[in-house]
Order: C-alpha cells, then structure tokens, then sequence
C-alpha cells in the first residue's frame, strides 16, 4: 500500500525547475539531479510570475533599489511594477507555507532568488546581493523553514544538510493538517 501524501515531506520548488515552461521566455530550467534528490518528499511546484498573471512569454522583471525600498519593475518598461501583486500573491501562500517542510527556489531570479540576485542600484550600477521578493517573504514569515536555491544544493554536503533539515522539520510537524 502506498504511503498517504501526509506521511512524506512537503517541498515547494520553483515550477520552472521542475520542469513546467514557466519562465519570461517561455523555457524551463529542469533540474533532473534536483528532483531525483527531492524524490523523497511529495513537491508542489510554484510560480510567483505566473501566479500574478504575467503570461508566459513575458517581459522580463528585474529588483530595483528605489526611494530606500526594493521593487520589482519590468526591465524594458520600468512603469510595470509587479512588487504588490508579488506581495499579495506571496501572503496568500501562507498557509501552503505554514504545512510545507522546505522550499527550493530558482537561483538569480527577481521573485524566487535566495541570494546574489541582480540589484539595480539607483547609480545604474547592478550588485548582485539581492534576495527575490517571494524569497524574502518566506523568509520573513518562516525564518525556520528550510529553504535553497538549486545553484546552493549542486554543492553535495548543503544538499544532504538540506534533506536533513526538511526532514527534521517534518519529524517535528508531523501531526498538523497538511493542505
């Protein structure tokens, strides 16, 4: 008999790398050795950008440091400003959230980059030290959680410190309800 869903870890991944053709330009970013690694939990593949309805195709988005904030703006036309609809999108995720034992993201990306995403400063000047929206909220809300990007679990030992993570956090929330 095979397990119920409830009785294996849960792990939102990027929709892209999982392989859905998702991204601005219509491609994936499959990532075989990743979701062979993650086979032993069930994953719920997410996409911010679609989740908003940008399309797919769709213009390209980027983080920019304005006003002391950080937002998130169309390259070509900087008047598309996704950042409260990524909000939005991104709180009403919460509870999915709230009964997941792990993210993994795509790295660099402006909505799901854990780290080192491009940073358009207002000099011009790109840094890349900037953290995706939708990143940055899961970290806000569930400093707890397990989370990586794919670039972060290439490197062997951060993969197997991730699986024990995401397995000790459902060792510990084992008998809450699952969504």
């Amino acid at each position: 008999m095979a397990p119920s869903q409830n009785a294996v870890p849960l792990i939102i991944l990027s929709s892209c790398l999982a392989g859905n053709p998702v991204r601005y330009d219509g491609s994936d970013k499959r990532d075989a050795d990743l979701l062979a690694a993650l086979e032993f939990a069930r994953l719920v593949p997410l996409c911010p950008e679609v989740g908003i309805d940008l399309g797919v195709p769709r213009p390209p988005i980027r983080l920019v440091a304005t006003d002391g904030a950080i937002r998130v703006q169309g390259v070509e036309d900087p008047t598309l400003d996704v950042t409260d609809r990524l909000t939005a999108w991104g709180e009403a995720q919460l509870p999915l959230l709230r009964s997941c034992d792990g993210v993994v993201l795509k790295s660099r990306s402006p909505s799901c980059g854990v780290e080192g995403v491009p940073l358009l400063q207002a000099d011009g000047t790109v840094e890349e030290t900037g953290t995706g929206h939708f990143a940055a909220l899961v970290r806000q809300h569930f400093p707890e959680l397990p989370l990586a990007d794919e670039r972060q679990l290439q490197d062997r030992q951060r993969l197997a410190s991730f699986v024990v993570q995401v397995q000790a956090h459902f060792a510990k929330h084992a008998g809450r309800h699952r969504g």
